[in-house]
């Protein structure tokens, strides 16, 4: 684990092994980051004040790039292009840039969607926003997006054209996931559970054996193992987003869920953790009280980056984590 990019409500918290966090980008409303391993310098911050914004020098300093909507919700790196970069805005529209977010093109159709009547976001019932993007990883045409709350959406050509919410499919959608190791997949983590399509979107199943808390909200997939999947979900939205709320985190096997909260504070007091899978193996999870570290998703140790004690400042829901 080279460099971590860890979101919280307030800033972004830059890291690696040997250099503990630094405060970055601190004062804004952040809603998303992403960063990529072939360009790790590079990151990206979806924020409800100040638009996407960018980073080339690892976090030292930051630009807007991307001025659209009431605020920028999602951003993802294409698997294969580093320079390719997809961002979702409030209201739902969704963006592509091909030069490393230079530059910007709003991809059309989004919201001429039949669904798109019913798409809502309480407490502010007049819109809905793209909660969260990815991408087929061997097909950068192959696109996924998750509105919150109302659909999920797939564009089978770079966003020139949209196909619908299926009908099996979840609509409270907070986390996408894919896999290279199972490319038709797609994982979706959800306010009205978790699914999994085998079939690049088109239906949908939803293995909920075990899984006692269905507010669900972060998800990772194992980066050796398709079928090793965490989730952190809670009994309804005041329990996750909270941290005086109660939430769990879940291990998948392919067959049935497990809690796994060895390792972890809680549950009472912990926010709905955001998880990534860790690009040297297994997961992490960023917690509003650390962040920690799991081989396979049974059992997590506190992985600070500097060794040190979980600051004050720093107890906040988590927004994001990206790690290169």
């Amino acid at each position: 684990m080279d460099t971590v990019y860890a979101a919280l409500g307030d800033r972004v918290l830059v890291g690696d092994s040997d250099t503990g966090w630094d405060d970055c980008f601190l004062g804004h409303d952040i809603e998303c980051v992403a960063a990529r391993t072939a360009e790790p310098e590079r990151a990206f911050a979806g924020t409800a004040d100040a638009g996407l914004q960018r980073t080339t020098d690892r976090g030292a300093t930051w630009e807007s790039v991307l001025d659209a909507g009431d605020r920028v919700t999602s951003v993802t790196g294409s698997p294969q292009d580093p320079d390719v970069v997809w961002a979702g805005t409030e209201p739902s529209a969704v963006y592509r840039s091909a030069d490393g977010g230079k530059t910007w093109t709003e991809r059309p159709g989004v919201t001429d969607l039949d669904s798109a009547s019913r798409w809502s976001f309480p407490p502010r019932p007049h819109t809905h926003h793209v909660r969260w993007l990815a991408l087929a990883p061997d097909d950068p045409e192959q696109v996924y997006a998750a509105i919150e709350a109302g659909a999920f959406i797939r564009s089978p050509d770079g966003g020139e054209t949209w196909v619908d919410h299926p009908d099996d499919a979840r609509r409270d959608n907070h986390t996408l996931a894919t896999h290279p190791d199972a490319p038709d997949r797609v994982y979706t983590a959800a306010g009205d559970g978790f699914a999994l399509s085998t079939d690049r979107g088109a239906t949908w199943t939803h293995p909920q054996d075990g899984l006692a808390h269905r507010y669900v909200w972060g998800l990772a997939v194992h980066p050796d193992d398709p079928d090793r999947v965490v989730v952190s979900a809670a009994s309804g939205p005041r329990s996750a987003h909270s941290t005086s709320g109660e939430s769990y985190v879940y291990r998948w096997n392919g067959e049935r869920w497990t809690q796994s909260m060895d390792g972890l504070p809680g549950p009472d007091g912990l926010a709905r953790p955001v998880l990534a899978a860790d690009p040297d193996g297994g997961f992490l999870a960023l917690t509003n009280h650390g962040l920690f570290q799991s081989n396979r998703g049974e059992a997590w140790t506190r992985r600070d980056l500097d060794d040190g004690d979980w600051p004050t400042d720093y107890e906040q829901v988590p927004s994001g984590l990206a790690v290169v």
